[in-house]
């Protein structure tokens, strides 16, 4: 039929709602570059139906993604539809990766690079939602994009925001800075909260349209906004945390204790005398390794890696084992920790406490006059820890040889020193994130900030914990013998060539050169680059743009290996109480000791995704805690000067990193004396009259101008050069 008889055959006519989304879909098609409204539509198809009729016609489009709603009541195809009339269409699952724009980043395990979705494309989806979307590839454009298909899976329903009282409803405006959408909550279910008071909100109903806010009811009431703690609460609230446990889950905890049978002692190697301490944060108090050292004959030694048994405890399907699966990692502020399991297990049954009978399970590790590993051994044990050493106690026994178990303590720093040689010498990465801590006042104020000193007793602990995981993966990978044995394996993939190839092009631009060949030059160039900015703080900046090229570290039943540890098997064994994948290979292994099992792959795999969306959580709430308690302390010296260094440049300003404090916040090009033009490569940036050059890595001394706690920010202002 010719275009003309098509439109002689529906003129004037009313058509039914299939037909008229029929005919509207073919006049798109027909002209996929139009924008047009319900008006339009019906002057150009000439048929009689109402506006408000073809408004819903294409309202119902745009929900089903065939159409894609924009200003002014028009509506254009959707993305996703035109790729798939170019027939360039893919689906993927993937995370929500938000950025302060809007837009996000989706992550998808089967794609190496992160897909790019506009803020209109995102479906309602919030940060950390698991989402199916579609890729295409456009026309004209070097990247693919993607559009939010449905949203599979929401990170989180609570949301803790400030209430504001309407005549016909309450709206709770979220703290959630990437949570753009207000909460209405209907007049019965405010829980008799007051205009301005904190509340937490829980969403019982998402918008299925563009621009519609979610509805909401309100669960607790915080009473009056500010003050550290709110804050603090509000991290992990809008992260997805919890910051009770259920009920049932408490009454459960309440119900255990620490009585052993004995037949349950018989069933355990019992190592009640050998010398065994635990080395740990000052403020710590849920200790779960501990380290035991035994002379043999013939100048070897017997080191024991000494884990919480925390599935003694802990059994499968309880509302225990479901409540830390849920939550799958304790998370750790600033100022709290927000635990996996019930304050019973975690800082009393579990712990491994000083000059108390302990469940552990176990890795044993027989070395040899070279310092090698010759045999090893896992299994059930019981504990008695002599003493508790902070890491600062522990330093001054190995830095003077004197105090409590000086000798065990040299003895396990000289093995220590040998693993971390052997790990370097087969590829591991030194590359290490500088860790921010923080001195606080009575009322959690800070009043100090610094770096974390790594020293010998941090590095001596992180090797035999090493050494136990990479062993406990190797243990299991070749008892499978050919036929797998499904494991929670800790693996880290080798970077993204392009994203290597770009930081190397980056980095000879400040003076360094890298060998890009096979992946151990990678390693080997990372390694040497640490080694540089030691001695040339323009190279410091490099540091944490090296680490954001490599792949994240990932838990999956697919081994691959761990890139940046230089291993080819590894899991995490060693800190069952704050996180569940630990849990879960504690299970697998004691099950494999005495005989062979295989759990449901797929079932596992499943666990693994859910435990590292849960990782990603946890970490961004720990990384919004540090900014928040930076800007609270430099909010405390606006009007002071600092000394920094150019971090990045964009076309708006600077930023600059503060020396001491890690403080980083931002130059506006607005407050120099004259314009400035940022270079391709977005290394420097020219001022257009003086032609005065900043770079990256440039050393500069800035006054702190504004901290907004709210928006975490900070503003700074160059000093004029003498």
């Amino acid at each position: 039929m010719t275009k003309h008889n098509r439109k002689r055959k529906i003129k004037g006519k009313k058509l039914t709602a299939a037909q008229l989304k029929n005919e509207i879909l073919k006049l798109f098609k027909r002209q996929p570059k139009k924008r047009l409204n319900a008006k339009q539509i019906i002057k150009k198809l000439k048929i009689a139906n109402s506006k408000d009729a073809v408004q819903d016609a294409l309202q119902k489009m745009a929900d089903q993604n065939i159409l894609f709603p924009i200003a002014d009541h028009k509506y254009r195809l959707d993305r996703t539809t035109t790729a798939k009339m170019q027939g360039q269409v893919k689906q993927y699952e993937g995370t929500v990766d938000m950025t302060r724009s809007g837009a996000a980043y989706i992550r998808c395990r089967d794609l190496e690079d992160d897909v790019y979705v506009a803020a209109k494309s995102l479906k309602n989806a919030l940060h950390g939602d698991r989402v199916l979307i579609a890729v295409y590839q456009l026309r004209g454009r070097r990247r693919p994009e993607g559009e939010v298909v449905r949203i599979l899976e929401r990170a989180t329903e609570h949301f803790m925001g400030t209430l504001r009282l309407g005549r016909k409803y309450g709206i709770v405006i979220p703290d959630k800075l990437n949570m753009q959408s207000e909460i209405f909550v209907g007049l019965d279910d405010l829980l008799d909260a007051s205009e301005g008071e904190k509340v937490v909100v829980k969403v019982v109903k998402w918008p299925t349209r563009h621009n519609h806010n979610p509805i909401g009811i309100i669960t607790s009431v915080l009473g009056e906004a500010g003050g550290n703690d709110m804050e603090m609460k509000s991290i992990l609230i809008n992260n997805g945390f919890e910051l009770e446990f259920p009920p049932e889950v408490l009454e459960e905890s309440e119900r255990l204790n620490d009585e052993l049978s004995e037949e349950q002692i018989a069933a355990r190697r019992d190592m009640r005398e050998v010398t065994t301490f635990t080395i740990d944060p000052a403020t710590a108090k849920d200790f779960d390794d501990a380290l035991s050292l035994r002379y043999l004959e013939d100048g070897e030694c017997e080191v024991g890696v000494h884990i919480a048994d925390v599935t003694h405890y802990v059994h499968p399907a309880t509302a225990l084992d479901q409540e830390a699966f849920k939550r799958s990692t304790s998370v750790y502020l600033v100022d709290r920790v927000l635990p996996m399991l019930p304050e019973k297990l975690s800082n009393e049954l579990c712990s491994l406490r000083p000059n108390e009978d302990k469940c552990t399970f176990s890795a044993i590790f027989t070395f040899g006059k070279n310092g090698k590993v010759k045999d090893r051994w896992f299994g059930k044990t019981l504990i008695h820890s002599n003493r508790r050493f902070t890491y600062e106690e522990a330093q001054e026994v190995l830095e003077t040889g004197e105090g409590d178990f000086a000798k065990e303590l040299t003895k396990l720093n000289q093995l220590a020193y040998k693993l971390r040689k052997q790990k370097f010498s087969k590829g591991a990465i030194a590359f290490e994130a500088e860790e921010v801590r923080f001195r606080l006042d009575e009322d959690g104020v800070p009043i100090d900030v610094y770096t974390k000193e790594r020293k010998d007793a941090h590095m001596l602990i992180e090797d035999f914990m090493l050494l136990a995981n990479r062993e406990v993966a190797t243990y299991i990978n070749k008892k499978a013998n050919g036929q797998e044995i499904p494991f929670v394996y800790r693996v880290h993939d080798e970077p993204n060539p392009d994203k290597i190839a770009d930081f190397a092009r980056f980095a000879l631009q400040l003076g360094f050169k890298m060998e890009l060949q096979t992946p151990k030059q990678i390693a080997d160039s990372f390694n040497q680059l640490a080694q540089a900015a030691k001695k040339d703080s323009a190279l410091h900046v490099l540091e944490p743009l090296a680490i954001r090229t490599m792949a994240k570290a990932e838990y999956t039943t697919d081994n691959i290996g761990h890139y940046g540890l230089g291993f080819q098997y590894y899991s995490h064994f060693t800190s069952p109480i704050r996180r569940y994948s630990d849990v879960l290979a504690h299970r697998i292994l004691q099950k494999n000791l005495g005989g062979t099992f295989r759990t449901p792959k797929e079932q596992l795999e499943e666990k693994c995704r859910h435990i590292s969306r849960q990782e990603r959580k946890a970490m961004d709430a720990e990384r919004e805690s540090v900014k928040y308690k930076q800007v609270e302390f430099i909010s405390k010296h606006v009007g002071e000067s600092f000394d920094g260094q150019i971090s990045g440049i964009i076309e708006r300003g600077f930023f600059v990193e503060l020396a001491h404090s890690k403080c980083e916040g931002m130059v506006g090009f607005e407050t120099m004396e004259e314009p400035f033009e940022l270079s391709d490569s977005r290394l420097s940036a020219q001022g257009k009259r003086s032609k005065r050059i900043l770079k990256i890595g440039d050393p500069v001394r800035v006054t702190i101008l504004e901290a907004d706690l709210s928006k975490r920010r900070i503003e700074m202002q160059l000093e004029a050069a003498e």
